[in-house]
């Protein structure tokens, strides 16, 4: 049975900024507690390799794989026998998914900043991307979508996709997953998952060759995509080795709500990211006492009747959700900027102007018809977010993931020395005269 979702009380109180965040829910299970148990399995795929993969998924998956590179005829089978519906649901997302993703990228620019003295700025993409699809208490063709368009927009020329292996699936990714790919024309598929997937991605993995001859996996430049604990532990262990996206970890929804909003809705998208896992966490955020009275009767009723009830009941027990009570809207505002959530709806009569003064959120959903399950699938938004609080400081996954912005600089002789002199005169406040002399000699050569 669901577990009953407990009430934070913050009314009459004027919290600071730390007490706020220190009285809001958070999962048990830190992203840094999760660290230390990921540590040693990053560092066994980095001296083991293929062995080390293997052994792991046997370890947590409870198969082990004939294949850890998928073989081309699997992906070409999955597409085959793809369900016609969830063909066409997975072409539609695609279409529009990739429709906001190639509106994203940045332009080039060029700033003259004197006569002969130019500064140029180029987006460049990355030579190769790691992209990680969850497959455990469910399955994911979506954020095979999600990763590989946004890369594909981003001009990256090389992409590896790794999902956990099914033992349902003969040691294989999920089909749907596989289908996936080969709709967006990737073929290098990897069945691995977990931290183990995130090792072999920063480090490659050694000790076996694929079918075509080649070193099993290359290491990449940037690793992205969302999954539990302990994959947000093994991005940030590898951060530094290769680039990440952000600490997308178990999900997270929090609802801003008045008295207009309808509690059915409410109980609705509370346990629709609640069945995601066990860890995800579902928060509540109103003024309105009367209306959380009617979404906890809603809740419950609801989460009985749900085929992950069990999940769900874990979920919206644990200490990561929870139903807040403010002493107004705009209370509630400052609360949600505070636990900065990855996916934050907004159901208030003023939803669009309020989600224009939002600061921390992975995404923002406006109204009641903005679900996040639209977000998930079909609006063409990105469904990777930050989880745990990143939101504040980090983006959702889109094609800047997978860009670096490199500037050009090109100076005439006669603009270099109209500034030479000021050049010398910062090298010598810095003590660093020899970046005055490189200066200097180009000087003289000018006169």
């Amino acid at each position: 049975m669901v577990g009953v979702i407990r009430r934070i009380d913050l009314r009459g109180q004027a919290l600071s900024n730390r007490a706020l965040v220190d009285a809001l829910p958070r999962p048990e299970l830190s992203v840094d507690n999760a660290a230390e148990i990921v540590a040693p399995i990053l560092a066994d795929v980095r001296v083991r390799g293929a062995a080390a993969l293997r052994d792991l998924s046997e370890r947590f998956d409870g198969t082990r794989p004939e294949y850890l590179r998928v073989p081309q005829s699997a992906i070409d089978s999955a597409l085959r026998d793809v369900d016609p519906e969830l063909r066409q649901a997975l072409a539609e997302s695609i279409t529009r998914v990739r429709a906001v993703h190639e509106a994203q990228r940045p332009a080039d620019f060029s700033v003259s900043v004197a006569p002969g003295a130019e500064v140029r700025q180029r987006w460049i993409p990355v030579q190769r991307v790691g992209l990680y699809v969850p497959g455990g208490l469910a399955v994911y063709p979506s954020s095979v979508i999600m990763n590989v368009v946004a890369a594909q927009s981003a001009g990256v020329p090389s992409l590896a996709v790794t999902s956990p292996p099914q033992a349902g699936s003969g040691g294989l990714p999920h089909p749907s997953i596989l289908a996936a790919c080969a709709m967006l024309g990737v073929d290098e598929v990897y069945a691995v998952g977990g931290a183990q997937a995130i090792g072999m991605l920063a480090f490659g993995a050694a000790g076996e060759t694929a079918t075509d001859g080649d070193v099993l996996c290359e290491p990449v430049n940037v690793i992205t995509g969302p999954g539990n604990v302990y994959v947000a532990a093994a991005k940030r262990l590898v951060r530094g080795s290769v680039g990440i996206d952000s600490e997308a970890g178990p999900t997270e929804i929090a609802i801003l709500a008045d008295s207009s909003a309808d509690p059915e809705f409410l109980a609705a998208d509370l346990i629709s990211q609640a069945e995601h896992d066990p860890n995800a966490a579902a928060v509540l955020v109103t003024d309105d006492e009367a209306l959380v009275e009617q979404v906890e009767e809603r809740v419950a009723a609801r989460a009985a009747d749900t085929p992950n009830a069990e999940r769900v009941g874990t979920a919206l027990g644990g200490q990561q959700s929870a139903i807040v009570l403010v002493d107004s809207i705009e209370d509630g505002l400052r609360v949600v900027d505070a636990y900065g959530a990855e996916h934050l709806e907004l159901h208030t009569e003023n939803a669009a102007e309020l989600a224009t003064r939002v600061n921390s959120a992975g995404a923002i959903f406006v109204g009641p018809y903005s679900p996040v399950s639209l977000g998930d699938y079909m609006a063409g938004s990105n469904h990777v977010l930050p989880t745990g609080g990143v939101a504040h400081y980090s983006s959702g996954l889109g094609v800047h993931s997978y860009l670096k912005a490199v500037q050009v600089i090109e100076y005439s002789d006669r603009a270099l020395s109209e500034v030479g002199e000021k050049i010398i005169a910062f090298a010598r406040a810095e003590h660093l005269p020899a970046h005055g002399e490189a200066i200097e000699v180009r000087l003289d050569a000018t006169v």
